[in-house]
């Protein structure tokens, strides 16, 4: 009975406990909306003026930035989804940053985002687990790339270990976002906003390549592109070819390319009409803009893309279209004309005909015997700019790759194309799997649109390097993540409606 009378009694509320309660009710509830925030915010105010004062500009740099970066790191773990779109915008950003002079270490900074991401993601396993949403064979195969890569550190070929250090990043490291997507993207909410987000991008650089065409480059940009080497590669036929915000005209036209065939598959979704008509008024200024940057390689992405989309959605329309598309281009490559861009653009369908081609099938041809005798490649980072910078003396130095696959194959050996290659069929075969899967007609147009960039980006990655470069390499990995979020939550939807009946 005493017992019970203690058990009934009201429990004791320590000093500590009401500490706790009062902090809780100043921070949390009130948000420091209260007569202690203005002394606190106060107080603050005065000793970084004080502070500043005595130790000068570099103190109110630092300052600053740990007042930044406290509150982003927490946002980042927090809130992946709002990290998710800072990533994105600043992966096409980063180029135009750096070209304006940002001395900030661009790179590095995105690297810590997304191990920040990791971090949050092995945080959110630790709190409740859910690593079926990123399993499956698609899963697999980029890990097994990622871990080659990796590997490739211990190459007893490559010239440097430097070269593989700056080459990793870009190539692998940045392959882990996939996982990032996959996790966190969860609503059909947050995938429209990032979709409008991504075109809104794009019609910036489409709108500033437009700027550059008829008014022309800024100062900065202008210095940019009579830097030693750049004119050789920028004036062609007597005319500028444009890069926008991009690092270069074949990255600018290939982003062009992806969200045309971004816009083409959201149109085949059940969208309003006004949706509809932006997207239509979209396409045809992306398209111009991208024709600006003379990159022959980005024209016959388009008509592969729509032949893909045909096959998949075989009927009689579809076939009209594309028989109307073929009509048009066709037309295109063979109308007279004395328009630079355009004749650029009939100079991609007549390969033979060009001399750079004859060039890249010469030194393809003479790189084969190396490979060969180099099963897992002459190392990560051993051609290229990174080849140059810390192995000038090496034999890939100064060989020019002029392609995403054949780099692979030398860098990494034709078992690293052997592994490369598999990791694409299994993203495309799961891509278009998932797509006869999806029931839901919106998120079978969004699964469509991974599909068709996934599909594109492979075919830019023969004439030239497509997947290495900012912000390329963060969007294709974004396409692969789309056909299995898409899928998963068409999936839910399903479950959630067969509860209801």
């Amino acid at each position: 009975m005493e017992n019970l009378q203690i058990y009934l009694q009201p429990k004791q509320i320590t000093k500590w406990q009401t500490f706790v309660s009062e902090l809780r009710r100043l921070f949390l509830i009130e948000k420091l909306i209260n007569p202690l925030g203005f002394i606190l915010f106060a107080a603050f105010a005065i000793l970084s003026a004080f502070a500043v004062a005595q130790y000068g500009f570099v103190f109110a740099v630092l300052l600053t930035i740990v007042i930044i970066a406290i509150p982003s790191v927490v946002a980042l773990i927090i809130n992946p989804q709002f990290g998710i779109l800072v990533y994105i915008t600043l992966a096409y950003a980063i180029m135009f940053l750096l070209r304006l002079g940002v001395t900030f270490p661009l790179g590095t900074l995105m690297d810590g985002m997304l191990v920040i991401f990791i971090l949050g993601f092995y945080i959110q396993q630790k709190r409740k687990p859910q690593w079926a949403i990123v399993a499956g064979p698609v899963s697999v195969w980029i890990l097994v790339w990622i871990i080659y890569n990796f590997i490739e550190v211990a190459n007893p070929a490559a010239e440097s270990r430097q070269s593989w250090v700056y080459t990793v990043r870009s190539v692998a490291f940045v392959a882990l976002s996939y996982f990032i997507y996959v996790y966190n993207i969860r609503s059909k909410a947050f995938l429209k906003l990032i979709f409008k987000w991504w075109i809104f991008l794009s019609l910036i650089g489409a709108v500033y390549a437009i700027k550059q065409e008829y008014i022309g480059f800024f100062p900065f940009e202008e210095a940019y592109i009579h830097s030693p080497g750049m004119p050789l590669l920028l004036f062609i036929a007597g005319h500028w070819r444009k890069f926008s915000i991009f690092s270069d005209p074949v990255t600018f036209a290939y982003n062009m390319v992806v969200v045309t065939l971004l816009c083409i598959a959201l149109l085949t979704g059940p969208l309003k009409a006004f949706k509809k008509t932006i997207l239509i008024i979209c396409i045809p200024i992306i398209l111009m803009a991208m024709l600006f940057s003379g990159t022959r390689g980005a024209f016959p992405l388009i008509p592969a893309a729509l032949v893909l989309y045909a096959i998949l959605n075989y009927s009689k329309k579809i076939l009209i279209f594309v028989i109307v598309a073929g009509v048009f281009v066709v037309g295109l490559i063979f109308m007279p004309t004395s328009n630079q861009n355009i004749l650029r653009f009939q100079s991609a369908f007549r390969p033979n005909d060009d001399a750079s081609y004859k060039l890249r099938k010469m030194n393809q041809a003479r790189i084969k015997p190396y490979v060969w005798a180099h099963p897992i490649g002459g190392g990560l980072g051993a051609t290229g700019e990174w080849g140059k910078k810390f192995a000038p003396n090496s034999y890939l130095a100064n060989f020019p790759p002029d392609s995403g696959y054949v780099r692979v194959t030398v860098e990494l050996g034709w078992i690293g194309l052997t592994i490369f290659c598999i990791m694409m069929f299994v993203i495309l075969k799961t891509g278009i799997n998932n797509y006869y899967r999806i029931r839901d007609p919106e998120l079978k147009s969004y699964c469509l649109a991974g599909v068709l960039i996934v599909f594109t980006f492979n075919i830019a990655n023969f004439p030239q390097e497509a997947l290495v470069q900012f912000p390329s390499n963060v969007y294709f990995y974004l396409s692969i993540a789309l056909m299995n979020v898409t899928y998963r939550l068409d999936q839910e939807q399903n479950l959630i409606t067969n509860e209801n009946k």
